[in-house]
C-alpha cells in the first residue's frame, strides 16, 4: 500500500515539474507583455507590478505589426488551401490506385527538413522574379504543406469502402462527382487535421519568410528581429509581440484540439 502511495506521489511530482517546466515559460511571456523593460530583469517584479497597454500600442504604432499581421494572414490560407487543392486529389489517387513508388516518394520529401529546400528554392525563385513576392512564399510553403496533407489523407481515403463509390458510379455520378461527393464528407475529420496543421505550419515559418520575403511581405515571425539591436533589446515589446504571434495559434489549437488528435489518431490506424 505505501509502495503504491509512494508510485502515485512521484508521478504527480513528475507532472508538476512537467507542467512547471512548459507552462512558466509561457506565463513569464504573458506577464513580460504587460511590464516595463525595468520590471521584466527586475526579480523582485515578477508578480508585483502596474501593467500596462503601452507595450502593445508600442507593437503596432512603432513597429507596424498590422501589415505583417496580415501577410501572416494571407500567406497562410493562401498555402493551406493550395495545399489542400494538389494534396487531396492526390491523396485520393495513390489510396485508391495503390500508387506505392509515388506514396514513398512523398514520405522522403516529408521527412527533409524544410530547411534543405531553401537554397534551391531560393535560386529557383530568383530565376523567375518570385523573390519578395506572396506568390513565391506561398510556394514555397507548400512545398512542405502539401507532403503533409497527402500522408495523412491517404488512411483516410483507403478506409473509405470502395462499394460506397461503385454504387454512385452505377447511379451515374463521374469520378469527380464520387471525389466531391463521397470522399471528401466521410474524410472530414482528416481534411480538418492537416488544415489546421498546415496553416500553423505556414504561420510560423521564419526562414522562408526571411530568406525569400522582403520589406513589402514581411511575416510575424520575421518582424521580431527588429525588437533586437546591436546597442539594446526591448524586452518589453518583444514580449507582447510573440503574444500577437502565437495567441491566434493558441486559440485555435484550444479550440480545435480535439479535431486535431482525432484525426491523426483515425488516420494512423485506418487502412
Amino acid at each position: 500500500m505505501k509502495g503504491k502511495r509512494g508510485k502515485q506521489v512521484l508521478f504527480y511530482l513528475v507532472i508538476l515539474v512537467i507542467l512547471f517546466v512548459t507552462i512558466f515559460p509561457f506565463l513569464y511571456m504573458v506577464l513580460g507583455a504587460f511590464k516595463n523593460t525595468a520590471d521584466i530583469v527586475n526579480p523582485a517584479k515578477t508578480f508585483h507590478f502596474t501593467p500596462t497597454l503601452k507595450n502593445f500600442v508600442q507593437v503596432f504604432e512603432v513597429y507596424h505589426f498590422a501589415k505583417p499581421l496580415k501577410n501572416s494572414l494571407l500567406i497562410s490560407l493562401g498555402a493551406t488551401g493550395m495545399a489542400l487543392i494538389i494534396g487531396l486529389p492526390a491523396a485520393y489517387s495513390m489510396a485508391r490506385y495503390r500508387q506505392s513508388m509515388l506514396q514513398i516518394i512523398v514520405l522522403c520529401i516529408r521527412i527533409i527538413p524544410s530547411i534543405a529546400f531553401l537554397v534551391p528554392v531560393y535560386l529557383m525563385f530568383s530565376k523567375v522574379g518570385l523573390i519578395g513576392t506572396y506568390t513565391g512564399i506561398i510556394f514555397a510553403n507548400m512545398l512542405i504543406s502539401v507532403p503533409f496533407v497527402v500522408w495523412v489523407m491517404i488512411p483516410y481515403f483507403e478506409s473509405v469502402p470502395k462499394e460506397l463509390e461503385e454504387s454512385a458510379l452505377i447511379d451515374g455520378a463521374s469520378r469527380t462527382r464520387c471525389f466531391f461527393s463521397v470522399m471528401l464528407p466521410l474524410s472530414l475529420p482528416g481534411i480538418m487535421t492537416v488544415t489546421i496543421l498546415s496553416f500553423i505550419n505556414a504561420w510560423n515559418n521564419f526562414m522562408f519568410g526571411l530568406i525569400l520575403g522582403n520589406a513589402k511581405t514581411k511575416i510575424l515571425p520575421t518582424v521580431i528581429f527588429n525588437f533586437l539591436s546591436h546597442t539594446e533589446i526591448n524586452w518589453s515589446g518583444l514580449m507582447a509581440a510573440a503574444i500577437i504571434v502565437t495567441l491566434p495559434i493558441i486559440v485555435l489549437s484550444i479550440f480545435l484540439q480535439r479535431y486535431i488528435v482525432q484525426g491523426l489518431t483515425a488516420g494512423a490506424v485506418k487502412g
